[in-house]
């Protein structure tokens, strides 16, 4: 009778590390990442025939020929930036995306970033992000291309940057490439008023931006319905506002 019940315990305890070795190997447990927290399971499914060519989420709005200008300062040094909706696209995954041009400059004039964005929008008017093309510089010279990814390549995926419906709470992916591309954005409020130097904006939306890379490094950013980003503000890990102080169109 021992022996029947030690066998027993055996066939018990051999039939757990199966099943247990079974899910890590299915990738059914979230796996400890290199930063310590949990690693999800990322894979959105992406059908080219589920987006449409114009760029009109209200949060979100990318009509090419306009520009957006802003203004402001990081660790006390003033910058100035452009983001311009260019007429160019690009094809990603079988989708026809847009291009972005967005660069900074320093205080000196100097420019010191620049990135061509890629978006698209999907049926249901959420836009998503399918990945930047980056340039850093000193003294007028590309230093690193550090953040650059496509979505398709490397085991890179597509991110969301503004979704459709919104509510407090809601949390998601903006890009992912893992170590290079990783951040996040979650709700906060659906019903800021914000004052900067292009207007008065109401009925804003506020989110927390972070990027598990620089986990100690968090953003609000302000959304106005037919604008976009109006403010940006660093709220851990340093000294950064940015505003709108216009837009023009071609």
């Amino acid at each position: 009778m021992i022996k029947i019940k030690i066998a027993v315990y055996v066939m018990i305890v051999v039939l757990i590390g199966s099943v247990i070795i079974a899910l890590f190997m299915g990738g059914c447990i979230n796996k400890p990442s290199s930063n310590g927290t949990t690693e999800e399971t990322y894979n959105p499914i992406i059908d080219p025939a589920n987006f449409v060519s114009t760029i009109d989420n209200p949060y979100y709005p990318l009509i090419p020929g306009t520009t957006f200008i802003y203004n402001g300062t990081a660790d006390n040094q003033t910058e100035k930036n452009e983001v311009y909706i260019t007429n160019q696209t690009k094809m990603i995954l079988g989708v026809n995306t847009t291009v972005v041009w967005d660069r900074v400059w320093d205080q000196d004039n100097n420019i010191i970033e620049e990135t061509f964005d890629w978006y698209a929008q999907d049926k249901n008017g959420s836009v998503w992000y399918f990945g930047e093309d980056a340039k850093q510089y000193e003294n007028n010279v590309v230093v690193s291309t550090e953040g650059s990814w496509e979505a398709g390549k490397n085991g890179a995926k597509p991110g969301i940057i503004m979704k459709a419906h919104l509510k407090i709470g809601d949390s998601w992916r903006q890009e992912y490439y893992k170590g290079e591309a990783e951040d996040r954005a979650e709700v906060l409020s659906l019903n800021e008023t914000i004052l900067v130097s292009y207007g008065s904006f109401n009925n804003c939306v506020k989110t927390r931006d972070w990027t598990e890379l620089k986990p100690d490094v968090i953003e609000n950013k302000y959304y106005s319905p037919g604008f976009g980003v109006v403010l940006t503000v660093m709220v851990k890990g340093g000294s950064e506002r940015i505003e709108l102080v216009n837009i023009t169109t071609k």
